[in-house]
């Protein structure tokens, strides 16, 4: 990233390939395309023998397409191309709100609409879990991955942490990170650009909260490990040398040694009483037993719910944020009327005083504002469960092993829920009973497996958009259709924009 913040980092040209290289990597080669028509050929036998057992039952309408590929190809082809809800609306449109196609080589069925994110949030016949390749870089034992006793004693644990009572403690914290963020990285510059910044912040406040890591060293080579362990969460799974899904492997055992040193000392010290159990997630956690007085989380459960959040909400929020600051370029009367909500707080503080929580739960607009965004982007494109059972939704019959998907866009961008749904309008959300009916607004999920962090998002969203919308203006550099999605939507080119600060206290009215 160069002095303005945009990020010019490539691939690189590749280094010289030896012969003995060649070599290997063709004979890598032709063991991946062994491993794939292997597979391919099992998969179309049981895909055959399957097609025979589900004959007679009332499956949903639709198509598993070509044996083993079925829809996988367009439905990631849509996806990145920030189309799916279009591909979704041309589905439903061939085949109704209840259908059935192949996807990853799984014969799949879609489910759309309130009832059926109803169906998918309560129904327990249906198991959710994040895919095993997920699993292998950050662990197994995340709060998406339980199910039953385990996962409410989980659940419960984390929201210990992140319930409003404790985030309160936090809201000053967050306040001095986003202040001094913005003065490094925005204050100076002409031009920046928005997501790799966001990308940053996030990193920088949950890192702190989440593990107690400030900057250093050991954050550094933390921070280095965690971007290839992400890079491989959406790389294909082959554990081969020089592949990323390796690189992505590798660092994870690097982080997981360090988490563990990390978080060896932190119990040691609260048993020597020089932590206090609240200064972040991993000492919460830690510190938390169970009727009998043992540790309520296993060491490998904390490791691995504390890598989820972090992951969770690094995306999730810094997409959140971005898009905010997309939207806002292109209308100037919602930015209008959100600086106007932050002066009107700013003008009952000193210079220089953190925000509160009280101060967060008078930006009612700001946070329509984020919803309007959160509806027309969701972070997530939608989630995926396995049918425990055969199960019956709608008058249809969905076999037991069989993936259900759910997409929150399929109900945000529905015009008989949301009237003109691509219509960037926060004032849909001014009451709660704006939006109708239950289960339609879903980006954070919904029912007992509701995101757990959705108000430490919103603490930190409101902290940033206080900020940000008081001290600079911007323009999109690129404009048009600026979005692609490979899991997360994503602003080409990481959303470079022209930037201009504003000082508050240069006009009249207005408080520092």
């Amino acid at each position: 990233m160069d002095a303005q913040g945009i990020d010019k980092r490539g691939s690189g040209p590749p280094g010289a390939t030896t012969p003995f290289r060649k070599h290997l990597e063709m004979d890598y080669l032709l063991k991946v395309v062994a491993l794939v028509v292997t597979v391919s050929a099992i998969a179309i036998h049981l895909l055959s023998r399957a097609r025979k057992c589900w004959g007679p039952a009332n499956l949903p309408p639709g198509s598993l397409g070509l044996p083993v590929i079925g829809q996988t190809f367009s439905v990631f082809r849509a996806a990145r191309a920030n189309s799916g809800n279009e591909w979704i609306h041309d589905w439903i449109k061939r085949y109704g709100p209840v259908s059935k196609a192949s996807v990853l080589c799984r014969p799949t069925v879609f489910l759309t609409g309130p009832a059926a994110n109803k169906f998918m949030f309560f129904t327990s016949g249906l198991r959710m879990g994040t895919p095993r390749s997920f699993q292998r870089i950050f662990g197994e034992k995340s709060i998406v991955d339980m199910h039953g006793q385990d996962h409410r004693r989980i659940r419960g644990a984390l929201m210990e942490f992140l319930k409003p009572d404790m985030l309160r403690r936090y809201t000053g914290r967050i306040d001095a990170k986003v202040r001094r963020h913005l003065e490094e990285h925005w204050q100076g510059h002409t031009t920046i650009t928005v997501l790799p910044l966001m990308r940053g912040l996030t990193f920088d406040i949950t890192s702190s909260l989440l593990f107690g890591l400030e900057t250093g060293a050991t954050r550094d080579a933390f921070t280095r490990d965690f971007g290839r362990m992400v890079e491989g969460v959406f790389a294909i799974p082959i554990n081969l040398p020089f592949t990323t899904f390796s690189r992505s492997l590798q660092a994870g055992r690097r982080a997981r040694r360090l988490l563990e040193v990390i978080t060896s000392d932190k119990k040691a010290k609260l048993g020597q009483g020089k932590a206090s159990p609240n200064s972040d997630l991993i000492n919460r956690l830690l510190s938390m037993t169970d009727d009998h007085g043992e540790q309520l989380l296993t060491n490998e459960e904390i490791l691995d719910n504390v890598m989820f959040a972090l992951v969770a909400s690094h995306e999730t929020t810094s997409i959140l944020m971005t898009c905010m600051v997309s939207h806002l370029a292109n209308d100037p009367a919602t930015l209008a009327a959100m600086v106007q909500e932050h002066e009107e707080i700013a003008r009952n503080k000193v210079e220089g005083e953190a925000l509160t929580w009280e101060d967060l739960s008078k930006m009612k607009f700001t946070w329509q504002v984020a919803q309007e965004t959160l509806r027309i982007n969701p972070p997530v494109f939608g989630t995926s469960s396995t049918a425990l059972e055969d199960i019956e939704f709608d008058g249809y019959h969905i076999p037991k092993g069989w993936q259900v998907i759910w997409t929150a866009i399929a109900t945000h961008m529905d015009p008989s829920i949301f009237h003109e749904p691509a219509k960037f309008d926060p004032s849909r959300f001014q009451s709660q009973s704006s939006v109708t009916p239950p289960c339609s607004f879903v980006p954070f999920g919904g029912g007992p497996r509701i995101c757990p962090g959705m108000e430490f998002a919103k603490m930190e969203t409101l902290v940033m958009m206080h900020h940000l919308v008081r001290h600079f203006r911007w323009n999109l550099c690129c404009k048009g259709k600026t979005f692609m999605r490979v899991s997360f939507p994503s602003p080409l080119e990481g959303l470079p924009i022209e930037l201009e600060h504003i000082n508050p206290g240069d006009r009249p009215g207005f408080a520092k």
